[in-house]
């Protein structure tokens, strides 16, 4: 008996790695050497691979491709209809698959509805990308990013909370009194 869920519409190929309570919806397919962790969602409509790695506690919403060359690390959340490029500079009568880039989407990190984000990037630990947003370069950490190309507009907790700083510099996040500060224009929690 198999440990996860696959509705009877979607495809897992063989050499794959999906891990416990995950659940596969309709109309999608897992390719030939993804690894997906446990307790992973993903909607319908959904393309996974080849050779993609998804970590734990992944959700992945309708109508997404994850490709060749993107790493999605545990806890992250990937809004309806957002979208992964793969080549920087693609053409149909130029195969370039030697030159897919790799995009990282680090733990924590939430991406809106019809973000695209270009290949190549990182997105930081807990970032939030708003809806529609264009990522065309790194992100930090906690980072509060909107706009065409995305552009750095404040900063968010764990939780996904726009923080405000205090005369100290400190921020507290209202969801569990987490603390953050500003040190070198990078957020760190503080104990």
């Amino acid at each position: 008996m198999s440990s996860f869920f696959a509705h009877e519409s979607a495809y897992v190929d063989e050499n794959v790695i999906i891990g416990e309570n995950t659940k596969i919806w309709h109309f999608s397919h897992i390719l030939s050497g993804t690894r997906v962790g446990s307790n992973c969602s993903f909607g319908q409509n959904c393309v996974v691979g080849p050779n993609v790695k998804i970590g734990k506690g992944v959700k992945v919403q309708n109508n997404i491709s994850v490709y060749e060359g993107v790493e999605v690390e545990d806890d992250v959340f990937l809004g309806p209809s957002m979208v992964f490029t793969n080549v920087i500079n693609p053409r149909a009568f130029i195969v370039r698959k030697e030159e897919f880039k790799k995009t990282l989407l680090k733990k924590g990190c939430s991406i809106g509805a019809n973000v695209t984000v270009v290949c190549g990037v990182t997105i930081g630990e807990y970032a939030l990308i708003g809806s529609g947003a264009v990522v065309n370069k790194d992100v930090k950490d906690y980072a509060l990013m909107v706009g065409v190309p995305a552009k750095q507009i404040g900063w968010v907790s764990k939780a996904g909370n726009t923080l405000e700083f205090n005369e100290e510099g400190i921020a507290t996040d209202a969801y569990d009194n987490s603390r953050y500060k500003l040190i070198d224009d990078n957020l760190e929690v503080i104990e």
